[in-house]
């Protein structure tokens, strides 16, 4: 069984969260922002790496996209966390079948397994596993 996440992909992902609290009610929860990062950029240190968000009484995770430009069909993913990374790489890899493997599903720095995946009707997921104790 998996945690589902809507996650956005935003221009201004801090402005975005505002306005939903705004239209929906709720509170920003928490924001890392790649200067949090060792050896940030001086022009990337106040974007937003991660946002999570609670409107409406759902939980929606945002990020301010950084590779390329954001539009309407590349702005929002489902996210998939798994208890274990078997069930994580079972998920990714049926998605894959017939789709397209946008990042592969490998260790992130955060302690889990991330990957993404486009589908075969165009449905972009992330798939991850839970965050392992960093050691």
């Amino acid at each position: 069984m998996a945690k589902h996440t809507t996650y956005f992909f935003s221009k201004d992902a801090r402005a975005q969260a505002e306005f939903y609290i705004h239209a929906l009610g709720g509170e920003i929860v928490s924001i890392m922002t790649h200067g949090q990062l060792p050896d940030a950029s001086e022009e990337m240190k106040d974007k937003v790496m991660h946002l999570s968000l609670v409107a409406a009484g759902a939980t929606f995770y945002m990020t301010d996209e950084i590779f390329g430009s954001v539009q309407p069909g590349n702005n929002i993913y489902q996210s998939l966390e798994f208890a274990t990374e078997e069930e994580a790489h079972q998920a990714f890899n049926r998605l894959a079948e017939d789709g397209t493997i946008r990042y592969p599903l490998t260790p992130a720095f955060w302690g889990a397994l991330h990957g993404q995946v486009q589908d075969k009707f165009d449905v972009l997921w992330m798939i991850t596993t839970e965050a392992k104790p960093q050691s």
